[in-house]
């Protein structure tokens, strides 16, 4: 059955084409052969033009389309573009209301201070109306009164500057020589020749500048501890000093033994563009930066600037007194020639 079902079509396809079949005469044969080529040629060049115009119309596609994405990417530089012209804009209207606000502010301050100048040349003025008066009101026994009292206070000074070499006391190692010439100076404010750093202890320890120039992994551990301990009890000398003169210290200390800190205001960034933008107000209060007094642990650099500025704090109490320092260079012998200048007879009727 069902190879008559196939059969059946395939018979009847052939009666189609008998059917539908042109008889050509042999005389008419060539004439058809030569249409029929004809046809055949036109219609392979038919073919070829087609495919041809289907490749140049695939490739105008992908020409359309590599355009349209650059157009794309074109208009989104373009929107990237006006937004940062908005900003640029917001930020020039920004920067303009900020230097007007600063010539307003500039103003206001000259006239704070041309008041100022004006209050204070007032008040000294005053104050020298005052002396004037209350030299001729207290009189010579007024004035007797208030240099005992600060004799006393001197004495009193002394005497806790005493404790304070009791308990520090800085001596000299080299010898007995240097050693006289070192105390030969009690009348004097100012040493020509300073004292060797190495040459100095504090509580029998030195304070080597070594291991802070020329650290590294061969350096005895021991030493370093040794300095760290005696940057701790000049700190805290410096501090007991800085207290009983009632000197504020330029360079604040955090007394914490051979583990001390020593604070440095100035301030070690600025504010930047975008601080401005965000509307960020930059305080006056400038947070201190701390510098370890020892080593261990820490960059020797940091370690160093802040020996350094111990030193400073030691030099301001010495010019606080009249005295001038004996170098950055010299700490110990800074610190000797505070204690013994504060010690000496003459310090009392200054």
């Amino acid at each position: 059955m069902e190879l008559e079902r196939e059969l059946v079509p395939s018979v009847q396809s052939q009666h189609s084409d008998q059917e539908n079949a042109e008889v050509i005469e042999w005389e008419d044969f060539e004439q058809e052969l030569a249409r029929l080529w004809s046809l055949s040629s036109a219609l392979k060049e038919a073919k070829e033009k087609k495919e041809s115009l289907q490749r140049k119309l695939e490739s105008d596609i992908q020409v359309k389309a590599v355009s349209m994405s650059q157009s794309n990417e074109l208009d989104e530089m373009r929107q990237k573009l006006e937004v940062k012209k908005l900003v640029m804009g917001n930020m020039s209207v920004h920067c303009k209301v900020a230097a007007e606000d600063v010539k307003k502010k500039e103003e206001n301050l000259r006239i704070e201070v041309r008041s100022l100048l004006v209050a204070g040349t007032a008040l000294s003025m005053a104050r020298k109306q005052s002396q004037e008066s209350n030299s001729l009101l207290i009189g010579e026994r007024g004035y007797a009164h208030l240099k005992n009292m600060h004799r006393k206070l001197r004495m009193r000074q002394q005497y806790m500057i005493s404790q304070v070499s009791l308990l520090y006391p800085v001596k000299i190692l080299v010898g007995p020589a240097e050693e006289q010439e070192l105390e030969s100076f009690p009348g004097n404010f100012t040493r020509s020749k300073p004292v060797n750093q190495g040459s100095l202890t504090i509580l029998g320890l030195r304070l080597t500048v070594l291991p802070f120039t020329k650290m590294s992994f061969f350096t005895d551990k021991k030493e370093v501890q040794r300095s760290s301990t005696a940057l701790g009890y000049v700190a805290h000398a410096v501090l007991l000093v800085s207290s009983y003169l009632k000197v504020p210290l330029r360079y604040p200390l955090r007394f914490g033994g051979s583990r001390s800190y020593i604070n440095d205001y100035a301030p070690s960034t600025e504010p930047t563009l975008s601080d401005y933008l965000s509307d960020i107000t930059v305080s006056g209060n400038v947070k201190p930066v701390e510098f370890p007094l020892f080593l261990e642990g820490q960059d020797t650099t940091r370690a160093a600037y802040a020996v350094f500025l111990l030193n400073k704090d030691l030099e301001q109490l010495l010019n606080f007194i009249g005295v001038k320092s004996l170098g950055p260079r010299h700490l110990l012998a800074n610190l000797k020639e505070l204690i013994r200048t504060i010690q000496s007879p003459n310090y009392l009727d200054t």
